[in-house]
């Protein structure tokens, strides 16, 4: 699809001043697209998932406790069929007790003590009304390869809806997209936490529209 755009850019050359010698310099650009569509993502329950008190004797002393998953509505509407994926960008970094990056984190207790973590798996999405193919990306969209309907939704891969009618798999321009959003948290071993007082769950996440 032809989009009109404009590209912007600017330079910046850094330059002796005052000297007969020619000198070194480097140049500067700062460029990018203005697209005349644009997509907002909406969360139902206002993109809280809220478990309440969760009393410490029902923590499992030594491995980590599951929660129930609770599940939200994503709606992305866009104003005319637009190329986009979805990327998700932990704000607790550092806090999932998971080691390979694969989940989002629940916060600290004292700074170090890591609470939890919680995954997320994007389901029954609908492109337009229509069933699609999830995809990811590992490499900022450079390529994509199918994603099966219960994967986790991995921090910093992102994520896209589309086919493989041109051979490779690739997203497709979409105007309106839905999904069910299943969020699974996982709290650290009780032995690991000082929970002598009320600690918060204190996960978040930013989800993110990168247009294509």
């Amino acid at each position: 699809m032809a989009r009109p755009l404009i590209t912007l850019a600017a330079t910046l050359m850094i330059m002796g001043a005052g000297s007969v010698f020619a000198a070194s310099s480097t140049d500067l650009a700062v460029t990018g697209l203005i697209t005349p569509s644009a997509c907002v993502p909406t969360l139902s329950q206002g993109g809280v998932a809220d478990y309440g008190k969760i009393a410490a004797r029902d923590l499992q002393i030594s491995q980590p406790t599951p929660l129930p998953a609770t599940t939200l509505q994503l709606n992305v509407n866009c104003s005319a069929a637009t190329l986009f994926a979805l990327n998700g960008v932990d704000n607790r970094p550092g806090s999932a007790i998971d080691v390979d990056g694969s989940s989002f984190g629940l916060g600290f207790i004292n700074g170090t003590e890591k609470v939890g973590s919680f995954l997320v798996v994007l389901n029954n999405y609908l492109a337009d009304s229509q069933p699609v193919t999830k995809l990811v990306s590992r490499n900022n969209g450079a390529s994509w390869i199918e994603n099966s309907e219960d994967a986790i939704w991995i921090p910093g891969w992102l994520t896209a809806f589309g086919s493989n009618s041109g051979g490779d798999w690739a997203p497709i321009a979409i105007t309106t997209l839905t999904s069910d959003v299943r969020v699974h948290p996982i709290i650290a071993a009780s032995e690991t936490l000082t929970l002598t007082e009320e600690q918060p769950i204190d996960g978040s996440a930013t989800l993110e529209v990168r247009y294509l």
